[in-house]
């Protein structure tokens, strides 16, 4: 059995919850915040059978989108100057950053 732990942009995270129940893949939701952009994002828990675990990443893949936005890069208060001509950048965002680990014992009450 493994965990997999899949970080969507909340733009991605309903079309891909309904994607897990029409697959018959239970995940835990949980809301949490990126650490670049500051950004939404959704974290998906799911504890599958080995056997489904390139099925789950199929669908991840499948639903979860990269796309272009533009952000200010953050002020360096530190950097001792005044900080001229800071303009929007285009940045890729999307996608998903999936982790998977083996379990050890799995128990359901």
């Amino acid at each position: 059995m493994k965990l997999v732990t899949a970080i969507v942009q909340d733009k991605d995270a309903t079309k891909l919850s309904n994607a897990f129940v029409k697959a018959d893949i239970r995940a835990t939701r949980l809301t949490t915040t990126g650490g670049f952009l500051r950004s939404g994002n959704t974290t998906f828990l799911i504890a599958i059978e080995d056997a489904r675990v390139q099925e789950t990443l199929d669908i991840i893949q499948e639903v979860s989108q990269t796309r272009k936005q533009f952000m200010v890069p953050p002020v360096n208060l530190d950097a001792g100057g005044e900080q001229i001509g800071i303009y929007p950048i285009e940045v890729e965002v999307g996608g998903a950053t999936v982790y998977t680990q083996n379990i050890e014992s799995f128990h359901q009450f």
